[in-house]
């Protein structure tokens, strides 16, 4: 199955060098159609609004984290089934499965690379 790399993907944090980071990264693995919150309910409005195939969200945020942002996706009908993806800098096993009983599609821990996260969107995607 082949991923549809001009689907529009929705990057969330509060730090902007992060942001560009990740945008530049997707960039390498021909992801274009990249859009930007720097807070979960900036998100949150945007995804509402907009027709997104995938969310990239930092955890730690505020005033509303990543995992508020993703229990807020997973109870809204329109979004539950949006692949939603995690990124933390801490991989303490109680946060993974916090993420998992939320409804996380995946969960990437910094610092990551381009290939790092063609596979975790891959994985996403091509099960989604």
């Amino acid at each position: 199955m082949s991923i549809d790399k001009s689907m529009n993907v929705l990057i969330v944090d509060d730090y902007k060098t992060m942001l560009r980071i990740i945008r530049n990264l997707l960039k390498q693995i021909d992801f274009n159609n990249v859009d930007e919150a720097t807070d979960g309910g900036e998100a949150l409005a945007k995804l509402r609004a907009g027709n997104f195939g995938l969310v990239i969200s930092d955890w730690n945020m505020a005033p509303m984290t990543g995992l508020q942002l993703l229990q807020e996706v997973r109870a809204d009908a329109k979004l539950k089934h949006m692949p939603f993806i995690m990124i933390t800098a801490e991989s303490k096993v109680e946060n993974v499965v916090t993420a998992k009983q939320a409804g996380v599609s995946n969960y990437i821990v910094k610092p990551f690379n381009a290939e790092t996260l063609r596979e975790k969107i891959e994985k996403v995607l091509v099960h989604a």
